[in-house]
């Protein structure tokens, strides 16, 4: 079972908090254990590098996915989460609408000059993916060799370039600011994690310092969902925080 369902939009998720906890955190929860309770031979929880160092309701959402993922390890199912950065022609991503903006004479619209974001291919990704769950013995983390970072305002240039157009005279770049819940940079590991080889060269296991029991993950997920359900967005931030800082998953 590959779970790769959940709400990403950052400020969307800002916005409606609840909806956050309510798919990628209670969903997630109730996927695992059902894969758990009907046998399934493998689980995946397809991750996100918002969840490193979190500071959006997305990152804090998808951080507590691989835990719950993580927590199954007494499971006869094989559960595992793998982590990495945007997909290039996924749905959601930027890289079409700058193309569409372009091609309509401009302006292109990007949140600021700095911001740094990983990419891989769908095909890339999807393969990956798919020799990391091959290669799960139960409770990793991985996380895939995006290489480096890249400079958006870089990837817009060069796209500008390619179609014969001018940066600044053809085409005018716009700077609209980073929105809520965005960073400039987003990172593949913490700190606190060790990154180890594994027998594939693009995949690294991430090994984690802290290792929640189903039980606390259980309580951890139930009061969140009380807590979303009352629709309260900063009860909701509060709780998520402080149930966070409480596993120390951050």
């Amino acid at each position: 079972m590959f779970h790769a369902a959940a709400y990403k939009h950052v400020p969307m998720l800002e916005a409606h908090p609840e909806e956050a906890i309510i798919v990628n955190v209670w969903g997630t929860w109730h996927v695992c254990q059902f894969a758990s309770q009907y046998n399934c031979e493998r689980f995946v929880l397809v991750s996100t590098d918002k969840a490193v160092h979190p500071t959006s309701i997305l990152g804090f959402s998808k951080r507590l996915g691989e835990m719950i993922a993580r927590a199954q390890e007494h499971s006869e199912t094989v559960h595992c989460s793998v982590r990495f950065g945007n997909v290039i022609a996924s749905r959601g991503s930027a890289l079409p609408e700058f193309v569409r903006q372009i091609d309509a004479g401009g302006p292109v619209t990007i949140t600021h000059p700095e911001v740094k974001r990983y990419f891989m291919t769908i095909r890339e990704a999807v393969s990956l993916v798919i020799q990391a769950a091959a290669m799960a013995e139960g409770s990793e983390l991985f996380m895939l060799d995006m290489g480096e970072s890249i400079k958006i305002l870089d990837i817009v240039n060069r796209i500008i370039r390619m179609r014969g157009l001018r940066v600044g005279k053809d085409v005018h770049i716009m700077y609209t600011g980073l929105r809520p819940g965005e960073k400039l940079d987003e990172e593949l590991f913490s700190d606190s994690e060790k990154v180890c080889p594994t027998a594939s060269p693009s995949i690294y296991s991430v090994v984690e310092n802290v290792n929640p029991s189903l039980r606390d993950m259980e309580e951890s997920v139930i009061l969140l969902k009380s807590i979303a359900t009352q629709g309260d967005p900063t009860a909701i931030r509060s709780t998520l925080i402080q149930t966070m800082m409480r596993m120390s998953v951050v």
